[in-house]
């Protein structure tokens, strides 16, 4: 069946691993991606779909009502999935405005446009709002408790990324209730994989153990996260876009807590055995001032999607991350060559 979907920050990491994997499961699919290509979006992520017949490139923001309402018009959207974000937890402290102005006012702009152009097509109940969240909305855990977020956790943002993600996901919900739209929220922990921008933790742990140089910590190094594969995100999106319930809110997790620290030490035996060098990639390792407000610990519970969409993550992290940086190693000799 033919559909067409507007994927909102296609160019970025997640989203451009969801285009590759809804292109090769739906090639039906009408596949429309927006993105502002900001300096974490690459157009390089999606060389491989480009001269599809089903895949348009449309460079611009989604705050740009214009803009979206003539996509709206030029193409008979039949779903949005939200990916367009700023992201980076340390830009949001620096820059406050740019994350509101994309994050809230972004995915206004977007649910208005839909809204309308569903409305008068007489389609509004089925046609699909899908909001790409984070656990960080959701605050910080105890390090010492076993304790994780469920999709009932109460908003608890602790930094303006997550507080600006938090907004967006009321005003999704806001829509649901008011306009009885159809739309869907889910909220992963972190992803990794091979293309994450260079400003992450993960690219960075090896960029800079690749240069010889620090690899920087954040405080103690004792921060929890739970690392998700991103396509085993991708399937879950997959699940949640097609048969998650209205006004529902699903968590994705990967079941993978580690600390910084521990996380820094695994690239580095990777790294000992990938580039083996006259000393162990550890002695690197760096710690730092610590991030202002930086959350302790996050965890997600995903017993809801596993018991009601069948979904569970099928990359072990020991191979996941072994496959993570061979690629960003190959990718690394190829630009220093």
């Amino acid at each position: 069946m033919s559909k067409s979907l507007l994927v909102t920050g296609g160019a970025g990491f997640i989203a451009s691993h969801f285009i590759h994997y809804m292109r090769q499961k739906y090639p039906n699919y009408h596949i429309i991606n927006m993105d502002k290509l900001t300096y974490a979006g690459s157009k390089e992520n999606l060389e491989a779909v480009n001269e599809d017949d089903n895949y348009v490139f449309i460079e611009g923001d989604i705050s740009d009502e214009e803009l979206v309402t003539t996509i709206f018009s030029d193409y008979d959207i039949d779903g949005v999935v939200n990916f367009a974000a700023e992201s980076h937890v340390d830009r949001s402290i620096k820059d406050v405005k740019t994350f509101i102005e994309s994050n809230i006012l972004g995915t206004a702009v977007l649910l208005q446009t839909a809204r309308q152009a569903w409305d008068n097509a007489g389609e509004l109940h089925k046609r699909r709002f899908h909001q790409i969240s984070t656990d960080e909305i959701y605050g910080s855990l105890d390090l010492d408790s076993n304790e994780k977020f469920n999709e009932h956790t109460p908003y608890a943002p602790r930094n303006p990324y997550s507080a600006s993600k938090g907004g967006a996901d009321m005003l999704v919900k806001s829509f649901g209730h008011t306009y009885n739209m159809n739309v869907v929220t889910s909220s992963s922990s972190n992803n990794y994989g091979p293309g994450q921008h260079e400003e992450k933790l993960i690219p960075t742990i090896i960029d800079n153990a690749l240069r010889g140089q620090p690899i920087p910590i954040y405080g103690d190094g004792k921060n929890v996260r739970d690392w998700l594969y991103v396509r085993d995100h991708c399937h879950a999106l997959d699940l949640i876009y097609h048969n998650g319930k209205t006004l529902e809110k699903y968590n994705v997790g990967g079941s993978n807590e580690k600390t910084n620290h521990e996380l820094a030490m695994m690239i580095c035996d990777i790294l000992d055995h990938l580039k083996p060098g006259p000393y162990s990639h550890k002695e690197l390792i760096t710690f730092i001032d610590d991030r202002q407000g930086h959350d302790r610990r996050y965890a997600v519970d995903d017993r809801k999607i596993k018991s009601t969409l069948g979904w569970k993550p099928s990359t072990p992290f020991e191979s996941g991350m072994h496959e993570t940086v061979e690629w960003y190693v190959a990718k690394w000799e190829k630009v220093s060559l």
